[in-house]
């Protein structure tokens, strides 16, 4: 590493930053160093800094290849959150349960016929894409929390949503937005065609397996094809290349770099993501900031480079749903991302020091606002925690919650 300081007016494109001239707590840059991907981010650095530090060893792009290196990496779509996420949760749970529900009649369907219903899963995605317009932690806690339905129908589901709200944090038009949330539900449909044997194996795939697991990418396609032009070229071309590696190590054509479009690219790491913080049946879930740092780890080789730092920023380092201990002892779920101060977010306590349970109501800290406990210690994160590990149900706190705001606000009771 070659440590260079340098002016912000002096930034470009590319650079890679490791350190600020100010603590990384406050602003909403990851805190283990980042690539300079858009303009954005220059300038909220000018705004932060006089100066930052830069590892020279580590620039991607030449002067040229910098002023090429923004477009189709980031749209130009402003989404501002409508209205908090305890009003949104309230509507975010009814189109969760009607979207669920519309994917495991498309797996059903699919698995006694071998059709879908393409008209269902594209209202699905666009009622998703709604609730995030709206406000995107809504629907992301409650993906997190929602550990009962069978691996597929949760892995469609998950891919789903992690696809749309990354889309939205780069700024992407409404329709490309459900273009990546209907891919999402239909990346591994195809998985109705390997045997159950070989995809519920607990051991390592022999060769003649693995090739026959990775089949499923063709068998997505063909089935979606099949559907009489409903469903856009643009979703086949997603499924197609979400196994796809930088390298060309992937499959099933062994594309490499540009040849994987930014969308393909998008759908491999939130695919990738999704398996590694899924309870497979030959792996245990991963915490979601460990997936992350596999993700980072294999950039620029498997994954999209750019993409991955983006996408970092994207999840945060304390993702919507994730356990973390205070540094009072007490735990919380984070229940909504601050935008403009990632390691600040809000949280829901839930288990007091000795890990039991808080009486109702909750207690819920905005650490934007440096809120202090009862001690007058102002409330910090220590650290995350698996969150199957912890003595309670995370929904026994927000579904008496999310009624009482339903209550609160005239709404309908959801479907069941």
């Amino acid at each position: 590493m070659y440590k260079k300081q340098i002016a912000v007016e002096d930034l470009e494109l590319g650079m890679y930053v490791i350190e600020l001239d100010r603590p990384w707590l406050g602003t909403s840059f990851a805190f283990q160093g980042f690539y300079l991907i858009s303009p954005e981010q220059i300038e909220e650095l000018r705004a932060c800094c006089k100066h930052v530090f830069i590892d020279t060893e580590r620039e991607r792009w030449t002067p040229g290849q910098r002023r090429a290196a923004s477009p189709g990496l980031q749209g130009s779509t402003v989404y501002e959150d409508r209205q908090p996420v305890e009003s949104e949760l309230v509507q975010a749970q009814e189109v969760f349960v009607s979207c669920e529900e519309a994917i495991r009649d498309t797996l059903e369907s699919l698995k006694r016929e071998a059709k879908l219903d393409a008209d269902k899963l594209s209202a699905a995605s666009h009622d998703i894409t709604e609730s995030m317009e709206r406000n995107p932690d809504a629907i992301l806690l409650l993906n997190r929390l929602h550990r009962k339905s069978t691996y597929e129908l949760r892995r469609a589901m998950d891919s789903s949503i992690t696809m749309i709200a990354f889309g939205r944090f780069l700024q992407f038009a409404k329709d490309r937005l459900e273009i990546l949330g209907l891919a999402g539900m239909l990346l591994d449909v195809g998985k109705v065609k390997i045997p159950d044997e070989v995809l519920n194996k607990a051991g390592m795939l022999s060769a003649d397996e693995y090739q026959l697991m990775k089949s499923h990418v063709e068998h997505s396609v063909t089935l979606v094809r099949e559907v009489n032009g409903k469903i856009p070229e643009a979703v086949h071309e997603i499924i197609l290349q979400h196994h796809e590696r930088q390298d060309g190590s992937g499959y099933p054509r062994g594309l490499k770099g540009d040849e994987i479009s930014v969308d393909g690219s998008i759908a491999a790491i939130a695919d990738s993501f999704s398996a590694l913080t899924s309870d497979r049946c030959f792996a245990e879930p991963m915490a979601p900031s460990t997936a992350l740092s596999q993700l980072h780890a294999m950039r620029g080789k498997c994954f999209h480079e750019a993409l991955v730092e983006q996408f970092i920023q994207c999840v945060g380092i304390y993702p919507v749903g994730s356990a973390v201990e205070m540094n009072t002892g007490e735990i919380g779920i984070v229940m909504a991302q601050n935008p403009v101060r990632r390691l600040q977010p809000r949280v829901m306590l839930v288990l007091d020091r000795e890990r039991k349970q808080l009486p109702h109501p909750q207690v819920i800290l905005d650490l934007m606002r440096e809120p202090r406990s009862p001690s007058g210690e102002p409330y910090r994160i220590r650290r995350t925690l698996p969150m199957d590990r912890l003595p309670i149900d995370p929904n026994d706190f927000f579904i008496p919650w999310m009624r009482q705001e339903r209550a609160a606000s005239g709404s309908a009771q959801p479907k069941s």
